[in-house]
């Protein structure tokens, strides 16, 4: 990885060495060079195939903050096996036979908000997506669009899908990073995390100046899900922590090898929401990893959803994999809520929670209330006064400053703050109690 706040000369020249220094190196092979080049919201970097002698040399120089090696990435599914998991993140009690087939829910949960699932891709056609399944990108080399493992499928459908899905009016996008057979490099994933980086920064600032001319908007926000890990990269962390700074709203699974998350990457990235599985009778799932660096749990085994091989294809698989989108899931159920009688969370100066249903109203610009009474008026006054859009631009009505929203560290502490504590077993010490909840009933 280079410093990321050097001077565009700086890098050019660097990258002239390197293709130099790749001409004079005597053990260069047809795959030798630069494979990725990133470019992202405080990242800059490449990855590629370089001898040892380019590789010391490159250490050497200034520019670079620091060099470590590729390494593989896998998904992190544990077995295949209904789904009770929508149901258990609606009521704060144990399930009953009651309740653990009735998911409490905003059926308008998720949207205007996209949801970015860097796997192995989506079965886009599902009848369960509606149309709001697309394809982002193939980050793979020699690859093609389409999902050939189902990981990503199953993860996408429980983000967003119509009967399977926390956020049943959200948009899923494709950005695959992992082969038909669950696994990847870390460069490609890298590269799949600032490609979805730049894409979110460009959605943002366009709702952002849709919002300063019209007072509205259709898109809330970004949400990414990441059910993959491998032993820790600062690189990996470093582009997970850059894109949770940019906006984005991260969650990524703690792993299924059943000891601490804090050995592997993405679960150690210190921004991200990093989540552990548990089982219909609310304990750990023996094959979740735990410790200090996961935040909070999902239901993550048995848990039916979307998946490959037909429009109507269905699976049950069991992971923190499939913990990971029900969090992913309930970020983007938030974010599209909000503000609302059920969460409108205030924070202090420092971002520390306050409530999560505080008293102030939702936002309404000014320029809707004067749309709202011109409107309202009787027509023989209405006709003195400007139309709504004259209004506008003579300056009859406050600027609109920005549209209501939530930073993701905000969003992170409310979601903790809304979680149900104390309701797990069989936690390791120095691992959090805490069970992802929506908020929608009050048992």
């Amino acid at each position: 990885m280079l410093k990321h706040d050097l001077p565009q000369s700086l890098k050019t020249n660097h990258f002239n060495f390197l293709q130099m220094a790749q001409n004079e190196d005597p053990l260069l092979t047809p795959n030798s060079g630069i494979k990725q080049v990133y470019e992202g919201h405080m990242i800059s970097g490449y990855a590629g195939r370089f001898s040892d002698a380019v590789v010391q040399r490159l250490r050497a120089m200034q520019e670079v903050a620091y060099i470590e090696q590729d390494q593989v990435v896998r998904i992190t599914e544990s077995q295949k096996g209904a789904s009770w998991g929508l149901a258990r993140i609606s009521h704060r009690k144990k399930l009953s036979l009651s309740t653990v087939s009735r998911y409490e829910h905003d059926s308008n949960g998720g949207k205007g908000v996209d949801v970015y699932v860097i796997d192995t891709g989506i079965n886009v056609d599902h009848v369960e997506f509606e149309g709001r399944a697309s394809w982002g990108t193939t980050v793979l080399e020699n690859n093609v669009d389409e999902d050939g493992n189902g990981h990503g499928t199953h993860c996408a459908g429980t983000i967003a899908s119509r009967k399977y899905g926390v956020a049943k009016a959200a948009n899923v996008i494709a950005v695959k990073v992992l082969t038909s057979i669950g696994s990847g490099v870390m460069s490609d994933v890298v590269a799949g995390i600032v490609w979805v980086t730049t894409q979110a920064r460009a959605k943002a600032e366009a709702a952002d100046a849709e919002f300063r001319a019209t007072g509205t908007t259709n898109h809330i926000g970004s949400v990414v899900n990441m059910s993959l890990g491998g032993d820790r990269s600062r690189a990996l962390e470093d582009a997970v922590d850059s894109a949770v700074d940019s906006g984005l709203h991260f969650a990524v699974a703690a792993g299924n090898d059943n000891v601490d998350a804090c050995l592997f990457s993405p679960a150690a990235a210190e921004k991200a929401i990093t989540v552990g599985a548990s089982t219909l009778g609310d304990e750990r799932a023996y094959f979740s990893n735990h410790g200090r660096c996961v935040d909070v749990f999902g239901p993550g085994q048995n848990i039916l959803s979307t998946y490959i091989g037909g429009q109507n294809a269905v699976a049950t698989l069991s992971g923190t994999s499939m913990a990971t989108p029900h969090t992913a899931g309930l970020l983007a159920y938030l974010l599209s809520i909000y503000p609302s009688a059920t969460f409108n969370p205030s924070f202090d100066k420092d971002d520390n929670l306050l409530s999560l249903v505080s008293e102030k109203q939702a936002f309404i610009p000014s320029s809707s209330v004067y749309a709202f009474a011109y409107t309202a008026l009787p027509r023989w006054i209405s006709s003195f006064l400007p139309p709504p859009a004259l209004a506008d631009t003579i300056g009859m009505t406050t600027p609109i400053l920005g549209r209501p929203t939530l930073t993701p560290a905000q969003l992170k502490r409310a979601l903790l703050g809304l979680a149900t504590p104390d309701m797990l077993s069989d936690l390791p010490k120095d691992t959090i109690n805490l069970l992802i909840f929506n908020n929608a009933t009050s048992s």
